[in-house]
């Protein structure tokens, strides 16, 4: 018979073992070694690190101002039914995950404890006070606007100012409120399924889950090229009348985002994959080409376009720099630094985190 102090001993092992055997946090979005590199870009003064770093700083500072806005029932009703009532119910939830994503990178890039307080504000009270969402778009906004509370998270993790009591709970909202949204809407045909899916795969990452690591990234590989038509067009986006760029947009920067966690997360490279000569590039090229030649868009006429300094100058700013392609670097350069810090968070800070596949040897990219 075991004696009890060795059965102890043995239990703790299994435990540090198991956590061991999880992901590396912070990761997945932002890998220790992208925080590594900045920080090095920051003390050097390179450009336009530096800048970017500058403008984060403010947009963090601001956050200590914003009062919170947490509603018990994430209540958001369907935009085109009643987009009035959808924007306000939003408006708050993004406003409180763009802070605490903004005070939360802040302090690992800075090591100020301020940031990290005041991130943890944000996401304490969602986490304390938010049980559920309602209404027809509330698992849609839920999805693509609590990504940046989960990178929040995900970024103090080894904050030793986050409780173990207020962790878990945190974790628990995450798991039973955000994550469940997420899966309620990732098998969906078109830009809901992408939110879904990134918003999972960012909870995979932070809850050392890689069965939902493994799912996701086989429901993404198992449309992909349904999403994708030979000539790169999206169409379950393209047919959004004179919101096809913007939608097109929209199904992109998810996609994208979580094959950037699921690499950094020692998964496969999707950005790479290819079918009958269709693959994210082909469909990146179509937008990128579409965007700037509105006019010669045959789905509909007149389309709304986007610029550099917002969207889709985010989606190409951080394009430019997985894909080496020195056309979306020079789309986006002159809007540079870039931060998109409304309505959904994927490339939220693109020049300032660029997204790299390795971060070796990339000292002299500017």
């Amino acid at each position: 018979m075991l004696r009890k102090p060795f059965f102890i001993l043995s239990f703790v092992l299994l435990a540090v073992l198991g956590r061991a055997a999880g992901y590396q946090h912070p990761g997945g979005m932002h890998p220790a070694a992208q925080i590594t590199f900045v920080k090095k870009m920051i003390k050097t003064r390179t450009a336009p690190y530096v800048q970017a770093y500058q403008q984060l700083l403010a947009k963090a500072d601001s956050a200590f101002d914003h009062e919170k806005h947490v509603l018990a029932d994430f209540n958001v009703p369907g935009y085109y039914t009643d987009p009035e009532g959808h924007r306000k119910n939003s408006a708050g939830f993004q406003s409180d995950a763009f802070d605490a994503y903004a005070c939360a990178l802040a302090w690992q890039l800075s090591g100020k404890e301020k940031y990290a307080r005041g991130a943890l504000g944000f996401m304490m009270a969602w986490a304390n006070e938010n049980s559920g969402y309602s209404d027809f778009d509330g698992p849609l906004v839920m999805a693509y606007s609590g990504t940046a509370m989960v990178m929040a998270g995900e970024l103090l993790y080894h904050y030793r100012g986050w409780s173990e009591k207020e962790r878990q709970q945190f974790f628990s909202w995450v798991e039973n409120v955000y994550l469940k949204a997420c899966k309620e809407i990732r098998t969906r045909k078109n830009n809901w399924a992408d939110w879904g899916r990134l918003g999972s795969v960012l909870c995979a990452h932070l809850l050392d889950n890689p069965q939902e690591m493994a799912e996701n990234t086989r429901l993404i590989k198992s449309d992909l090229f349904h999403k994708i038509a030979p000539d790169g067009d999206m169409p379950e986006e393209t047919r959004r009348e004179k919101n096809g760029i913007w939608y097109t947009y929209f199904s992109l920067a998810p996609i994208t985002a979580a094959c950037q966690v699921i690499y950094q997360s020692g998964g496969e490279n999707i950005f790479e994959v290819t079918e009958d000569g269709k693959s994210i590039k082909k469909a990146l090229d179509y937008l990128f080409y579409y965007n700037q030649h509105p006019d010669e868009w045959s789905w509909f006429k007149d389309p709304r376009p986007g610029s550099p300094d917002s969207w889709p100058g985010n989606l190409f700013e951080a394009m430019g720099a997985i894909y080496g392609d020195s056309r979306y670097s020079a789309y986006s350069q002159p809007a540079r630094p870039i931060c998109y810090d409304k309505h959904h968070f994927a490339w939220s800070f693109p020049t300032l985190m660029r997204p790299f596949l390795t971060f070796e040897g990339r000292e002299k990219q500017k």
